[in-house]
């Protein structure tokens, strides 16, 4: 069976969108991996995103619910932030899976985070450090970037975003800003590393289960 990755993120202007859809071409890239993409619910009325100017929503992306977070063998969550922490569309997403985290139906799974913000100093690690509470809680596994992009994790000739956690972009203060094609690379490495690492994961618990099927 394939080992399923569900790359789940709420966007704004469509920044973390983007981050999302580069991350699913580096997961796919991996032999017997399937990955998908999905949206947190809106939270925000249609005449407030009216007056941000946020993007349309990806209709193309399905609206995710708790209870689908389970037939996932990996998550990758991503959000813009909001002052040092997750987007509030996120955190109620999270909110509402009071009963997964009561049943522990998430713990073992590995789990990741991808990220934008609007400027260099607003939170590319703080936002992803803040996020880890909630992975903790349901007893997931972490699993970050760190520098396994190499070259890519040490250039300073232009702004990027990103860190050791996972792939990261900036929007700029009014959301001009596109994510670069460094930043861009950053995230397809990031779904391609935790496609390999998610699909080892389930080949062992796979294998364990087996022999303790024969050894019965």
């Amino acid at each position: 069976m394939a080992t399923k990755i569900y790359i789940v993120y709420y966007s704004t202007w469509g920044h973390v969108a983007t981050l999302a859809e580069e991350i699913k071409k580096g997961a796919d890239a991996v032999t017997g991996v399937e990955a998908t993409v999905w949206r947190v619910a809106e939270t925000l009325p249609e005449e407030v995103l009216g007056k941000m100017g946020a993007a349309p929503a990806r209709e193309d992306h399905a609206v995710i619910s708790p209870r689908n977070l389970t037939d996932a063998d990996g998550v990758l969550l991503g959000f813009p932030t909001r002052f040092g922490m997750m987007a509030a569309q996120m955190k109620a997403f999270l909110d509402a899976t009071g009963g997964l985290w009561q049943s522990q139906a998430l713990a073992g799974k590995p789990a990741g985070v991808f990220l934008s913000t609007g400027t260099q100093g607003g939170g590319q690690e703080t936002t992803a450090l803040t996020a880890v509470t909630q992975l903790t809680h349901h007893g997931m596994l972490f699993v970050p970037l760190g520098y396994t992009f190499g070259a890519g994790m040490f250039g300073v000739d232009e702004v990027r975003g990103g860190s050791p956690y996972g792939a990261g972009t900036f929007a700029g203060a009014d959301g001009s800003r596109t994510p670069s094609e460094a930043e861009l690379a950053i995230a397809r490495h990031q779904g391609t590393y935790f496609a390999g690492i998610a699909k080892k994961l389930k080949a062992g618990a796979t294998a364990l289960a087996a022999e303790a099927s024969a050894s019965a």
